[in-house]
């Protein structure tokens, strides 16, 4: 008996890990990624038209150095112009990419992303809204929202299409995948029918203003912009992150994770109110990109496993550095003008989609 028990003790540490076992793989995953978004961030400060010295301007900004030899348009260019955009465009690239991990968790599949389902056309049609009817209709809500009316704008009429969205695609507790995929294409069709109501309507000035959310842009990052959706996409993150054991759990369904002590109405509302938060803030400043929250979640799992207490971090990191790596880009191709980073985004997007969609039904296995 007594050797019966001794067999039972403890594997040693030396013994290989369980099959199938990421966690080591997901942890040295997360500290790479944290290196590749330090390195796209200089990359991303030192790509543009003017070639300014971003180092000494950085070192000069923090007293490192007396900023002896630097003009006042480098300090400019770098304080001003780039290092809010970085800021910025690291901020909407980690938010669309774990909207995307978060809503794929929830709806329990890998296509779910608020740019496909409608939520970010929920959120454009909000913001174009304050912008169009902000000093007549929406006056009072402008007023009283002051400089935060467009991102909470935006987050309102997130909210509203991901709430359509999960009450339309959820019945009995089930969530049904062909339902959610054409409720979100209904649903973002009318809101685009009624955003070109808007634009309609639209004197020229607003007109300027619509039309930067067509393609999508990181170039009005001001430190504005930064300030303002701060306070919405930070705890939105961190709410997300909380997510992650009853995500975990709901990969099992809904009546497993009820058995392990779940509250699924909490993990639910939360979700929604994290996903509705994150994308509308981020479409609220930077408008229309989409793909991300599909991609950089969809590789992270193939690498890292689909364990949601290191893939939401992950995507996160992943998603910032796609997003500033994608800018460069959108500068680069045709100097001295900016390519709509949503191009670069649909470009790598749309075949990363199909391809997905052909693995799935096992026509191709790569």
């Amino acid at each position: 008996m007594l050797q019966r028990v001794s067999s039972l003790k403890a594997a040693p540490a030396w013994q290989p890990r369980l099959a199938g076992d990421r966690s080591a793989r997901a942890r040295l995953a997360l500290g790479l990624l944290c290196v590749l978004l330090m390195l796209t961030m200089g990359l991303s400060l030192q790509v543009g038209a003017f070639d300014a010295p971003t180092l000494r301007v950085l070192m000069a900004s923090v007293g490192l150095n007396d900023g002896e030899g630097l003009q006042a348009v480098d300090r400019i260019v770098i304080t001003s112009i780039r290092l809010p955009r970085v800021i910025m465009g690291a901020m909407v690239g980690a938010s669309l990419a774990v909207s995307g991990a978060v809503m794929q968790g929830l709806f329990r599949n890998p296509l779910a992303d608020p740019g496909i389902v409608g939520v970010s056309a929920g959120a454009s049609l909000g913001a174009v809204a304050v912008i169009v009817l902000g000093g007549t209709l929406l006056s009072s809500f402008a007023s009283l929202a002051g400089a935060n009316a467009l991102p909470f704008a935006a987050f309102l009429g997130g909210l509203a299409s991901t709430y359509i969205l999960y009450s339309i695609a959820t019945r009995e507790g089930r969530t049904s995948v062909a339902t959610m995929l054409l409720a979100g294409i209904a649903l973002g069709a009318f809101a685009l029918a009624i955003t070109g109501l808007m634009i309609f309507i639209a004197d020229d000035l607003q007109l300027r203003q619509i039309s930067f959310w067509g393609l999508g842009s990181l170039a009005g990052a001001t430190w504005e912009k930064v300030v303002s959706i701060l306070p919405i996409i930070l705890p939105a993150l961190v709410a997300s992150f909380y997510l992650a054991r009853g995500l975990n759990a709901l990969a099992f369904g809904e009546a497993a994770a009820v058995h392990m002590g779940i509250s699924l109405q909490s993990v639910k509302n939360t979700a929604i109110f994290a996903i509705a938060a994150a994308t509308g803030a981020s479409v609220a400043v930077s408008g229309g990109i989409g793909f991300v929250g599909i991609i950089v979640p969809h590789v992270l799992r193939l690498m890292i496993g689909p364990d949601h207490r290191y893939l939401l971090p992950a995507s996160a990191l992943l998603g910032a550095s796609f997003l500033l790596l994608a800018d460069c880009v959108s500068r680069s191709i045709v100097p001295p003008a900016e390519l709509p980073i949503g191009i670069v985004t649909a470009a790598i997007g749309a075949p990363f989609f199909l391809w997905i969609l052909l693995r799935r039904r096992g026509i191709i296995d790569l």
